[in-house]
């Protein structure tokens, strides 16, 4: 069982729902993020996600697109975020780290180092799941083989516009969680509807057998402890990254602790 597995099943046993921070890695500060990792789990983060630096990022809004492109201008790529989470693994052996990012650095970085080479070195640093946005699930086999091999997960985004073909591809591929995106549009954009999402996840439940974690236009505690009510996880990013981008160094853990510590008090309560 993976780590990610192993966590999700110690929370359902608790009676409790994961909280998933995202970071985009190197912001606000190519030093920070290791750091900023250990302060995720100190509030309460259950897994984290980490986010690859990519200068074409799709899915992502304003909030997001403008971290990502700091990072590069800092020298962060994903050899740089595969450090960062080996030395986070120096101190914690127990939370999963997730890498979302872009087919483009992935791909980029096996023709550098060979075929293979991606989940070899995620396996050697601590890496327990990938989410690539813009690799479909019928379109990575190969991939999702490789990084099975290297006891990986490989997450996928189901959203509202999903067909009920794709859930089932989606539910045949997936390994540790399946990421919903709860709106129509990039990370950050709208106002997210809860009785929509709750809504959707009997849907999507029906084919999945995995856990279902929810991101996208979260944004505070009440947010959060109603999409919890229906889902296994709340995924939180574009608002972290608001809240620490213009914080001097040294206040950017504790601000991010903080905000997370109101996040897991509703979540639990």
């Amino acid at each position: 069982m993976s780590r990610i597995a192993d966590t999700f099943e110690a929370l359902q046993a608790r009676g409790r729902k994961a909280l998933i921070p995202y970071v985009t890695a190197g912001f606000p500060f190519a030093d920070i993020t290791p750091a900023l990792m250990h302060g995720m789990v100190e509030a309460g983060a259950d897994v984290i996600e980490l986010g690859v630096p990519f200068s074409d990022p799709m899915a992502d809004g304003p909030v997001i697109q403008k971290a990502g492109e700091k990072a590069l201008q800092l020298g962060i790529g994903l050899a740089e975020v595969l450090e960062m989470v080996r030395v986070f693994r120096q101190r914690n052996s127990a939370t999963p780290v997730v890498l979302m990012g872009y087919a483009n650095p992935v791909e980029r970085y096996e023709q550098q180092r060979g075929p293979g080479s991606f989940a070899r070195d995620c396996a050697a640093c601590g890496v327990d799941g990938v989410l690539v946005v813009d690799y479909p699930p019928e379109e990575c086999e190969q991939f999702g083989a490789e990084l099975r091999g290297s006891g990986i997960d490989l997450i996928f985004l189901l959203a509202p516009t999903s067909t009920t073909e794709r859930m089932q591809q989606v539910a045949r591929v997936a390994r540790g969680y399946v990421y919903y995106v709860s709106l129509k549009g990039v990370t950050g954009s709208g106002a997210l509807k809860t009785e929509e999402v709750a809504a959707m996840l009997p849907r999507i439940r029906e084919h999945v057998k995995i856990p279902v974690g929810v991101g996208f236009g979260i944004r505070d505690a009440q947010t959060a402890r109603a999409i919890a009510s229906t889902a296994d996880a709340v995924v939180m990013g574009s608002r972290i990254i608001e809240l620490i981008e213009d914080q001097p160094h040294e206040r950017v853990v504790g601000v991010t602790i903080d905000f997370l510590r109101q996040i897991r008090k509703a979540l639990d309560a």
